[in-house]
């Protein structure tokens, strides 16, 4: 029994790093999307083996993992997201305000590694999406809607698959279930952004003559975005958010997320009477 204890003690400490280890300076990706101030925000800094995404990361906590910014690695180099533990440890790719100070009016080099901030509203990057997605296993992607009434709607596509930058981060979706409308592959405005390729102001990859990101409303172009001719859904444009009759300039919303996570997962249902937590 005391070598088991023993032995669980030094994985525990290979796992944390040992002493000293929040002392240490983050190694990530995407360390722009956080200031120099709130590098002592990462919950889990600690940790050598990092977990693929905020999903992994919350089974390994047995459930216990709260909301907040991680260190994952979905590819070679680790990164920094936020994770929504409470909502099923979600990796959150994408969050806006109506009308948000984090412009995202971003170039393709800009979207592909990200901008804005993980603490407030900010695009993780496409490549990030695209390492995220690949899996191994399926991952699905989550859409939620807050508009100006505190009203939300949500929605799923699983599975979800973002292509790599060679066919230019090309979206994938698969069955839609939710309350919100499936504005993504649903066809019910002549907009169809399923199997469409990224675009943003520097590079059109739309089916529209024009470019589809350079598009202006009240003064505010559209950012990038997976377009057709032009859209149905787009939440990178910060003035108004669009999701067919859902988000739009009569009916305003005034926040919106995007999110991935594993499609074949479990959910943890902890219960006072039982010690362990069943599934």
């Amino acid at each position: 029994m005391r070598g088991l204890r023993c032995w669980l003690l030094a994985l525990l400490a290979t796992l944390l790093g040992g002493e000293g280890a929040e002392s240490q300076p983050i190694q990530a990706g995407n360390l722009h999307l956080l200031t120099t101030e709130e590098h002592k925000l990462v919950l889990n800094r600690p940790m050598k083996v990092l977990p693929r995404d905020c999903h992994e990361m919350l089974m390994s906590s047995s459930g216990q993992a709260r909301d907040g910014v991680y260190l994952i690695q979905p590819g070679r180099f680790p990164i920094l997201a936020w994770c929504a533990m409470q909502e099923g440890g979600w990796t959150v790719v994408q969050h806006i305000t109506v009308n948000s100070s984090v412009n995202f009016d971003r170039t393709w080099a800009e979207y592909k590694q990200g901008f804005g901030s993980l603490t407030g509203d900010h695009w993780l990057g496409n490549q990030h999406l695209h390492e995220l997605t690949q899996g191994p296993g399926r991952y699905k992607l989550g859409v939620k809607l807050v508009d100006k009434d505190a009203v939300t709607k949500a929605g799923e596509y699983d599975p979800c698959l973002v292509e790599d930058e060679g066919s230019a981060y090309r979206l994938r979706l698969g069955l839609y279930q939710g309350t919100a409308l499936d504005a993504l592959t649903q066809d019910t405005e002549n907009y169809l952004h399923d199997n469409q390729r990224f675009t943003t102001k520097d590079r059109d990859n739309d089916n529209y003559f024009q470019n589809c990101a350079k598009l202006e409303f009240q003064g505010v172009a559209g950012g990038g975005w997976w377009y057709d001719a032009c859209a149905g859904a787009n939440l990178n444009r910060r003035n108004v958010i669009y999701w067919q009759r859902d988000c739009n300039k009569e009916h305003l919303c005034k926040y919106a997320w995007m999110m991935v996570k594993p499609s074949e997962s479990v959910k943890l249902v902890h219960s006072g009477e039982c010690k362990k937590d069943e599934l």
